[in-house]
């Protein structure tokens, strides 16, 4: 078990890197010898999880198998599509399904509006908790696991630079436990703005993994709207649910 763990290790510093890493790059952040990292890459290589050329390490064709097989596999998924399809339909913004992953989200589904967003959101792009639809699923932990979300954060600024005020989102978390939605203007891409819910866990008292939003450029999101905009994703979110679990 030990060896699995210390693959999947190495495995997760190349998932989250954006170019390939050096043998000594990875052993570091892995926490690992070096030779023992070599020896890992060098069966994942072979298995085509990893790929490597003159420049390092890099993940390998071979992920995108098991990839594929959550994506048409996942009960989750399977019972978002169609509500997705028609949330964007009913609202004409781009509608899409994340889940939690630790202390990050995850961009498991989208489905776009009538008017495409401004910027990518691509399947599996790790996301922040602390913005836009992240804090629908922080609004769900318990007191501890929220301290120690938050005492682990170390780039929060928003995306017009505006520095991460802990009392302020606090606040907030309460009011997205209050009215069962959350949005957020300008946080993560400037000229941009969400409303998004969380998808019961089926377990009672469950904190929820996942969470339905509905995203634009702001003039599609005025302040008027934005109400039965969380009339909507709590909808969306409650149909996935019930149909997932």
């Amino acid at each position: 078990m030990r060896s699995l763990e210390r693959a999947i290790d190495v495995l997760e510093v190349l998932d989250t890197s954006h170019h390939a890493l050096r043998l000594s790059d990875i052993a570091r952040r892995a926490g690992l010898p070096v030779a023992t990292t070599q020896r890992i890459l060098s069966v994942l290589e072979a298995r085509g999880r990893v790929e490597r050329d003159a420049t390092g390490y890099r993940p390998g064709v071979g992920l995108i198998f098991g990839a594929h097989a959550y994506l048409t596999s996942s009960p989750l998924l399977v019972a978002a599509r169609p509500v997705l399809q028609d949330l964007a339909a009913e609202t004409g913004l781009t509608a899409s399904l994340f889940k939690r992953i630790g202390w990050v989200r995850v961009v498991l589904a989208r489905v776009d509006g009538a008017r495409p967003l401004r910027y990518e959101l691509p399947i599996g792009e790790r996301m922040p908790l602390h913005l836009g639809a992240g804090k629908a699923l922080a609004a769900g932990m318990d007191a501890d696991e929220l301290g120690r979300f938050l005492d682990q954060l170390t780039d929060p600024a928003n995306a017009d630079g505006t520095g991460f005020d802990r009392d302020r989102f606090l606040a907030d978390l309460k009011r997205i436990r209050d009215l069962g939605y959350s949005q957020a203007r300008g946080e993560r891409e400037p000229g941009m703005a969400s409303v998004a819910a969380p998808v019961p866990d089926p377990e009672p008292g469950g904190a929820p993994t996942a969470a339905v939003q509905v995203s634009g450029n702001q003039e599609d999101l005025p302040a008027e709207r934005v109400e039965q905009l969380g009339v909507e994703v709590r909808r969306a979110a409650f149909a996935i649910g019930r149909r997932a679990f």
